[in-house]
């Protein structure tokens, strides 16, 4: 399908393909109100639209409930996502074993399986985002996992359009970390985006720095962040715990402001003893 024949399609047509990329009911009626979408990106932007400002939390459940268990093989056969997590089949029997007892654990406390956007992460960088994340609140992980639903509904309109992202906005926070200590890219360090609101602090996305030391997903493609504080919380104590190296920093935290539509990158310059942050570009 192209978006020519996409905008062609008769209303039942158009709400199975979009069904295809996310089940709420809401949010596919939101997009079948609007006949034809001029682009990708302007289809993105309306997507993203509905999905924080009209959507609510059963809308977001409805979404979830139709997605596989991380590390579930044998619902990774039945279900749609498919190729989406191929960085399971290099797993170990243990990494999948800790995978569907931290899934177990994670549904359990929420209420809802486990959601994240796995194209692109590893068996390992998913088990330690799960095991980060049961540290949340179940409010903190609604918001988190419907950051992460976007973002796989963004790349399944991109499959099903036959298009791909150049024409999206990418990520409009990005990151990277550098271990000066040993002149290396701070790799498999877990990352929080907290907001302030009415004075208090709450996380709204996670991530994890890739083998490069590089965050470049903590949000949906074309999501612009409002006006206002927010934080970045690097977990640089379980970082140097896992090579044995004594921290003074169980954590850093970089508070900064949002003003503008711009692209924000803060990377981190860290060492046992000692950070520094900037913005760069």
């Amino acid at each position: 399908m192209t978006l020519e024949s996409f905008n062609q399609s008769d209303k039942h047509t158009k709400a199975a393909a979009l069904v295809s990329c996310c089940s709420s009911e809401r949010w596919v009626a939101a997009l079948l109100e609007k006949e034809t979408f001029d682009s990708l990106r302007q289809l993105v932007q309306q997507a993203i639209a509905c999905w924080y400002d009209e959507c609510t939390e059963a809308d977001w459940l409805e979404a979830f409930a139709h997605h596989p268990k991380i590390g579930d093989k044998g619902s990774l056969k039945e279900k749609f996502a498919g190729q989406e997590q191929k960085g399971i089949t290099t797993a170990t029997d243990k990494t999948i074993e800790a995978l569907m007892q931290a899934n177990k654990s994670y549904e359990e406390e929420n209420g809802f399986i486990f959601i994240v956007c796995a194209t692109g992460k590893s068996a390992g960088e998913m088990l330690a985002l799960m095991e980060d994340r049961l540290r949340n609140s179940r409010q903190e992980e609604l918001h988190i996992a419907m950051g992460e639903q976007m973002k796989i509904s963004i790349i399944r309109l991109q499959q099903l359009l036959n298009m791909d992202e150049e024409s999206l906005q990418p990520c409009q926070l990005t990151s990277h970390v550098l271990d000066t200590s040993v002149g290396k890219p701070g790799k498999g360090i877990n990352i929080h985006l907290l907001k302030s609101t009415d004075a208090i602090w709450r996380k709204i996305s996670t991530g994890i720095t890739n083998n490069d030391g590089r965050l470049a997903d903590l949000l949906p493609p074309e999501r612009l962040l409002p006006k206002g504080d927010y934080k970045l919380v690097f977990s640089t104590g379980d970082y140097f715990k896992k090579s044995g190296v004594e921290t003074f920093y169980p954590e850093v935290q970089v508070h900064f402001s949002i003003t503008d539509d711009s692209h924000y990158h803060i990377p981190l310059l860290i060492n046992p003893y000692g950070y520094s942050t900037y913005r760069g570009s």
